[in-house]
C-alpha cells in the first residue's frame, strides 16, 4: 500500500506509472470542491482508524472521486483547520467546534468591537440634533409658517414629517388620480409608516377611482389600515401629520409649499378636514362601488353646469380631464334625451326625486 502524506497546501497522490514523459499541457482550472465532496471526504477521515495509512487513490475510488478532487478536497479541509497532519504524516480529524472557535472567534471579537464603535459614533453624532432643532427654531425668527420654495425641499420635508409621526397623518389629495412616479414614492413610505401603528386617513375626490395606479396604491394601503374616501367636488390640498404640523399649497407655484405649525392654525385645518371626511364616500375598490360613483359624478357635472360653469371650469374642480367631462356630459344628455345642459340638469333632478 502507498502511503500519501499531505503537504502543506496541497495533497500529493501516486504518480503515473513509468513511462514516456507525457507532452506539456496548458494549465487546467481546478474547480473548487462542493460542499457535498468535502463532507463526504470528512466523513471518510473521521471513520478510519488513527494511525493507519491512508491510500489516496484507493480513498477517491471508494467515493467515486477522481485523485485530483480527494486531494482538493483534503487541501480545503486542511485550509479550514478540519484535518491536521499527525506525527507519522498521518491525516487526523479536528473536531469543528474547535476549528469554529479558533477561527471564527477573532471574527466575531471584531464584530462586537466594530458595534461598540458604531454605537458610540451615533451617540456622538445625535448629541448635536438638539443644536440643530435649536437653529433652525432661531432661523425662522420664532414664525410658525416657513415657506418651502423647491420640490425638492417639500419632499425632503414631507419625508421627515412622516419619519416623525407617531399617532396620526392625514391627506386630502384633488384632482383625480396621483401620477405614477407619485404613487411609487409615496407607497413604500406609507406602508412602513402604517406598519408602525400610524393611523392614515385619504381623501381623494371621485375620479381617482377610476386610475389603475391609485386603485393599486389604495388596495395595499387599506389592507394595513388606511382609511380612503373620495369626494365629488374640489377641495384643498392638504397634509397633517400629529395635528402638529400641516402642509398647504401656495398660489401660483405648483413645486412650493407652506409648512405651518401655528397650533390654531392646525387646529382649524384639522377641523375642515373633518368635515370634508364626514361628507366623502369611503373608497372600496369594486365595480359595483364605481357605478354608484358615476352616478354621483354626473350629478355633480350637470349640478355644477346648471350653475352657468364652464366644461373646462367643471373639469378642474372635478378634478378630471376637459375632454372626459365633455363625454360624460354628452352621455347625460342622451341618456336623458335632454336638448339642453339646464334640461338636463332638471330631468335628472326629477329622475333621482321619483327613484
Amino acid at each position: 500500500m502507498v502511503m500519501i502524506p499531505p503537504t502543506q497546501l496541497g495533497w500529493r497522490h501516486a504518480g503515473p506509472p513509468p513511462g514516456p514523459a507525457p507532452e506539456p499541457a496548458g494549465p487546467v482550472e481546478q474547480c473548487p470542491p462542493s460542499q457535498e465532496t468535502l463532507e463526504r471526504v470528512y466523513e471518510y477521515v473521521v471513520a478510519r482508524p488513527l494511525g493507519g495509512e491512508l491510500d489516496g487513490a484507493a480513498a477517491a475510488g471508494l467515493l467515486g472521486l477522481s485523485p485530483a478532487e480527494f486531494g482538493a478536497a483534503v487541501d480545503q479541509l486542511t485550509a479550514w483547520g478540519l484535518l491536521r497532519t499527525g506525527p507519522d504524516q498521518e491525516l487526523v480529524p479536528v473536531s469543528p467546534d474547535v476549528t469554529v472557535s479558533r477561527l471564527l472567534g477573532p471574527l466575531e471579537r471584531e464584530i462586537r468591537a466594530r458595534r461598540l464603535q458604531i454605537e458610540e459614533q451615533r451617540r456622538r453624532l445625535m448629541a448635536f440634533l438638539p443644536l440643530f432643532e435649536a437653529g433652525r427654531s432661531a432661523r425662522r425668527g420664532g414664525h410658525q409658517v416657513e415657506l418651502l420654495e423647491s420640490l425638492d425641499e417639500v419632499r425632503a420635508v414631507i419625508a421627515e414629517l412622516v419619519e416623525q409621526s407617531t399617532t396620526e397623518i392625514l391627506t386630502a389629495q384633488p384632482g383625480g388620480g396621483r401620477r405614477e412616479d407619485v404613487l411609487q414614492e409615496a407607497a413604500p413610505r406609507d406602508i412602513a409608516t402604517l406598519r408602525k401603528g400610524v393611523e392614515m386617513r385619504i381623501l381623494y375626490q371621485h375620479t381617482a377611482r377610476y386610475s389603475r395606479g391609485t386603485s393599486s396604491y389604495v388596495e395595499q394601503v387599506t389592507r394595513l389600515g388606511a382609511q380612503v374616501r373620495t369626494l365629488d367636488d374640489q377641495f384643498m390640498r392638504l397634509l397633517v401629520f400629529d395635528r402638529q404640523a400641516a402642509l398647504i399649497p401656495v398660489p401660483d407655484n405648483p413645486n412650493a409649499a407652506a409648512l405651518v405649525r401655528d397650533p390654531h392654525v392646525v387646529a382649524f385645518m384639522v377641523e375642515s378636514y373633518e368635515r370634508l371626511w364626514l361628507a366623502a364616500d369611503p373608497l372600496v375598490v369594486d365595480a359595483e362601488t364605481q357605478a354608484e360613483i358615476t352616478d354621483d359624478l354626473k350629478e355633480a357635472i350637470v349640478r355644477l353646469l346648471s350653475e352657468g360653469m364652464t366644461d373646462a371650469a367643471v373639469a378642474r374642480r372635478l378634478g378630471m380631464s376637459v375632454r372626459t367631462c365633455r363625454r360624460h356630459v354628452a352621455e347625460i344628455m342622451a341618456a336623458l334625451d335632454a336638448e339642453s345642459r339646464f334640461q338636463a340638469g332638471y330631468l335628472l333632478a326629477l329622475q333621482n326625486h321619483v327613484s
